[in-house]
């Protein structure tokens, strides 16, 4: 095509952090850190250490001609990798990147197929711009309200919507409160909603995911459950929180967010294994998941492989398909987190991450191909173009 030869080398993208700890502030020196001429998107992830109403309004007073969309988090990643407290984000040139975005509220209201609707129609809107949309030049990005429980069936309408469309995404935190996430289009935060973003590049990239568990041997069946809360009462007959906490070989007792990160249980599902993992033990010795658990299912503890060597192992791949990434746009589990600090690989994990110009957050979970899982990390890579 002709207007292939009028790009630019690389895509105009600008990533940036602020650890101002007043929202004016930080939507300012972000503001300065972000600027360039025509920007089209702005992507950000806050920190719920933030007043969310005064940080939206600000962002959007900074960036009036651009689309702003972002999250709340439980943790951000920026060029200084890992951070804490925080505000991360990028801008895109609004020529590099042809995208539609929704916003969908009251989630609890509303059905798969009113979902896969809204995606549908983004997608049908951004092909009258982009005649030739498909898989090859298009992704999708979904940010949801991580708290909804509502991950697993808008993830999948989405999917369905979206007509081979790679899909990929990560479910908004508040720093281990699980007290209240948000989503943001244009300044405004709010619960109970999931974003989605359909977008087209002409430059290279990739949706990928990543995750360094495999199955153990211990073998354990959800014997009770309450599946719209996530909860599992009853695991081989016991209560939930005693067996795993037997499985594991630890004390009740020492169960905590650090534990869970470390142990997370697998389920197979058609060939492919995927982590689920436990969000908080409740009074009366359930177990929150941070994923969809019914009955009957059978899952094992996992067993970690060198968290290092699988994301270095991923992220080499990306470069061999597209070059090294001008942007690496990353939903990565509060879990793994949780597990770098606890193993003291926080710093190095977040170096790696922030050679990859990575921004992003961690997440209360993510979502790849219609899919809602846990314990990973799932990103977006952007190339420059290929001589």
């Amino acid at each position: 095509m002709e207007a292939s030869m009028t790009l630019p080398d690389a895509p105009r993208i600008r990533t940036a952090s602020s650890r101002q700890s007043e929202p004016e502030a930080a939507a300012r020196e972000l503001a300065a850190a972000l600027e360039q001429p025509d920007i089209g998107l702005v992507i950000v992830f806050a920190s719920t250490a933030f007043d969310l109403d005064r940080l939206g309004a600000a962002l959007a007073g900074r960036f009036p001609g651009a689309t702003l969309i972002g999250c709340s988090s439980a943790g951000e990643i920026g060029p200084d990798g890992y951070l804490d407290d925080s505000l991360s984000g990028v801008s895109i040139h609004r020529d590099d990147l042809a995208f539609e975005v929704a916003l969908i509220e009251q989630l609890s209201q509303l059905d798969g197929p009113a979902c896969q609707r809204t995606a549908a129609g983004l997608r049908e809107k951004l092909r009258q711009r982009v005649p030739g949309l498909s898989g090859e030049n298009g992704f999708a990005l979904m940010l949801i309200d991580g708290l909804c429980a509502r991950e697993e069936v808008v993830a999948r309408a989405f999917h369905d919507g979206l007509g081979g469309i790679a899909l990929l995404g990560g479910s908004a935190g508040d720093r281990l409160a699980f007290g209240q996430t948000r989503v943001m289009r244009d300044g405004r935060f709010v619960s109970d909603a999931a974003l989605l973003l359909v977008a087209s590049t002409p430059f290279p990239f990739r949706v990928f995911k990543t995750q360094h568990f495999v199955n153990g041997d211990e073998r354990m069946v959800v014997t009770k459950a309450i599946p719209e809360r996530r909860v599992v009462t009853e695991i081989n007959g016991c209560p939930a929180a005693a067996e795993y906490a037997s499985a594991v070989g630890i004390e009740l007792d020492q169960l905590d967010p650090m534990i869970f990160a470390s142990y997370p249980v697998m389920v197979r599902i058609g060939n492919a294994d995927f982590v689920r993992s436990i969000q908080k033990v409740n009074p009366d010795g359930s177990l929150t998941f941070f994923c969809a658990i019914d009955e009957g299912i059978v899952f094992k503890v996992a067993k970690g492989v060198d968290l290092i060597d699988n994301l270095t192992g991923a992220l080499d791949a990306v470069v061999r398909q597209i070059g090294p990434p001008v942007l690496l746009l990353g939903c990565d589990c509060i879990l793994r987190q949780l597990e770098a600090s606890q193993r003291g690989l926080r710093g190095r994990v977040g170096a790696i991450l922030a050679e990859s110009n990575a921004v992003g957050f961690s997440t209360y979970g993510e979502q790849y191909a219609g899919m809602h899982i846990n314990q990973t990390f799932v990103g977006l890579a952007i190339g420059a173009r290929r001589p």
